[in-house]
């Protein structure tokens, strides 16, 4: 009979219990230089369903050791965050090896917001997280469902559209990578109608947009394809692996 340490087999069960709903695993539980920390910053995007720990599951299923955290708050923008001495604090609790940056939903659509906005705080925080030597990662976002009428923009499509083209051009000008989720999520629909990925409310992710998002920051940054993971949540077996493909669709080699 083969033989477990003792270290291994409690390292077995934190992670089978981070899988099944527990808190997340901390790179320190694991002894392991190799873990990979990542925080994320943005607002209710982010901590609806909680982004992180459903990405910190999905990597673990896939044999990636990474530790999450996140700084979100309710309508934030980029410069909120930037303002905020809580990121400096953050950047500085220890050394993270990336640093999602998510901007308010609505901002990256509108061409005056963008350049007033959302781009002088983005590249203020680029040339910060840099300086804390993270990798900067732009999340592009999904629009809302009934677009942004406001704004011109009447349709689902019209302001993904104008979501995408915000978040290109920004991480074109910084060389920042792009996690395109907006793009996974319009590949989805395009593909399946039917899915739930918002909530009632057409723009918050339903549990099913929130797990699509995680798909898109393995692939992102693991350059790896989540398609036939185990970890999928409280979704179906079908669900998720429609949504691992979708995810798998915007996959970029090198």
């Amino acid at each position: 009979m083969k033989k477990i340490s003792l270290f291994n087999y409690f390292l077995s069960l934190t992670v089978a219990l981070s899988l099944l709903g527990c808190a997340p695993i901390r790179c320190d539980d694991t002894d392991n230089d190799d873990c990979i920390r990542v925080l994320f910053v943005g607002n209710s995007y982010i901590y609806e369903n909680d982004l992180p720990n459903t990405f910190s599951k999905l990597a673990w299923s896939g044999d990636h050791q990474v530790e999450v955290a996140m700084l979100a708050q309710g309508g934030w923008m980029l410069s909120d965050h930037l303002k905020s001495p809580e990121l400096e604090a953050k950047l500085s609790e220890r050394q993270w090896d990336y640093v999602i940056l998510q901007e308010q939903s609505q901002i990256p659509s509108n061409e005056y917001a963008r350049q007033e906005l959302m781009y002088p705080a983005a590249r203020s925080l680029v040339s910060k997280i840099r300086e804390n030597g993270a990798t900067p990662v732009f999340f592009q976002t999904w629009a809302h469902k009934g677009g942004y009428p406001e704004n011109g923009l009447s349709t689902y499509e019209s302001m993904q559209y104008e979501v995408d083209l915000g978040y290109i051009r920004i991480a074109s000008e910084l060389g920042v990578p792009l996690a395109q989720v907006g793009l996974a999520w319009f590949r989805a629909l395009d593909q399946n109608p039917d899915l739930e990925l918002w909530q009632a409310d057409g723009s918050h992710p339903a549990e099913a947009g929130t797990y699509l998002a995680a798909c898109v920051f393995y692939v992102t940054l693991f350059r790896e394809s989540p398609v036939g993971l185990d970890y999928r949540g409280n979704l179906s077996e079908d669900v998720a692996s429609q949504l691992q493909e979708a995810a798998e669709s915007v996959l970029v080699e090198p």
